[in-house]
């Protein structure tokens, strides 16, 4: 019996408005396997909206997407907009999807291909083999925490950010942690500075109440700045990282970078009814229309949209098999390129991987 998703299209600005259409046709030919109908509806956000519309989020775009049964977003951004206003920026349509959806689990897993080892800047010896999923807290914490703002005091300017999480928020993320734990490798690391900051002692002590529901889960605690160092010196030492907005914001992007190319990345954000599915990199407007840009972290987030929304587990599968099979074969973008391989763009990366796909 086959199944119908609406699925929001959002390519947002620089190389999104690339590598979203490719994703889009490796969507198509999984859900074409799988008997899977999607109905595609595309709209502005961003960059792209701020030129058309004078906001970032529109509210057609917050409807079509609240209506939606996924989110398929490209990258905001670029330097055409930064010297806006804080409220009005590309970036608060990411973070008023990510609210307005409830999506307060964000999923980032950083799995070497081997084809690719030689593309890292680590030895072969500490980055072969690893397999990582950092869980963000995705919805509070400082990107979200009262008050906040720029003030002036006896004549200086204070700028305020207000780290805040409660018991519930911190309770449902690490059930999410210990949940996608417990379909690998049963072992948790929650990362915290709770050291330092209240807010981390709160989380690493609900962290460990919450687990005494998963007991068959292994779970450790770790400062954030012992984990910055951990993950270069030792990252097949972990298998599941929980950990809040902001560390998650960096630590993922550091745990990407074993990999060889942040362009290799999906990401899901989940917790709602709709999921957000998205590369981890940005807009990368310096290499934008040159058919330079690396479509695969968008392609395998059009798996992990398979997987975590349509409930269809080798779609994901199919997906990630094609890559490695096309990475195996030699052929690169230019992010991932190194002598002796084949450099290929954007669309004939994708026309590779739906080669292999049928």
């Amino acid at each position: 019996m086959s199944s119908t998703y609406k699925i929001a299209v959002f390519p947002g600005d620089g190389i999104g408005k690339e590598i979203v259409p490719q994703a889009v046709r490796v969507l198509r030919a999984i859900g074409a396997r799988y008997d899977v109908k999607v109905d595609l509806q595309e709209a502005l956000v961003g960059g792209s909206a701020i030129d058309e519309f004078g906001v970032p989020l529109p509210e057609e775009s917050l409807r079509l997407a609240l209506s939606s049964d996924a989110v398929l977003l490209g990258a905001v951004g670029g330097p055409k907009w930064e010297g806006l206003d804080y409220s009005v920026r590309p970036e608060r349509a990411l973070l008023g999807l990510r609210e307005k959806l409830g999506l307060f689990a964000n999923l980032r897993p950083a799995k070497l291909f081997s084809a690719l080892v030689d593309a890292s800047t680590l030895k072969q010896s500490v980055i072969e083999g690893i397999d990582i999923v950092v869980i963000r807290e995705l919805t509070g914490g400082i990107y979200f925490g009262r008050p906040r703002g720029v003030e002036k005091i006896d004549g200086q300017e204070r700028g305020i950010n207000t780290e805040v999480y409660t018991t519930s928020e911190i309770e449902r993320i690490a059930c999410v942690a210990f949940e996608v734990a417990r379909r690998r490798h049963r072992k948790v690391c929650s990362v915290d500075k709770a050291n330092v900051l209240e807010s981390s002692e709160l989380w690493r002590r609900v962290v460990t109440a919450v687990h005494e529901d998963y007991q068959d889960i292994e779970l450790s605690h770790m400062y954030v700045d012992n984990c910055s160092m951990q993950l270069i010196r030792n990252p097949r030492q972990f298998d599941v990282i929980l950990t809040n907005n902001m560390f998650g914001d960096i630590l993922s992007d550091e745990a990407a970078m074993l990999t060889g190319s942040i362009g290799m990345l999906p990401s899901a954000s989940i917790g709602g009814d709709v999921g957000m599915y998205e590369p981890i990199h940005g807009s990368a407007p310096d290499i934008a229309g040159q058919d330079r840009a690396n479509p695969i972290a968008t392609i395998l987030s059009v798996g992990m949209m398979f997987k975590y929304s349509f409930g269809l587990d080798i779609g994901y599968d199919d997906i990630e098999s094609a890559v490695t099979r096309v990475l195996d074969r030699g052929y690169r973008t230019a992010d991932i390129y190194s002598p002796g391989n084949k450099l290929v763009g954007t669309g004939e990366m994708t026309d590779v991987i739906l080669h292999e796909l049928a």
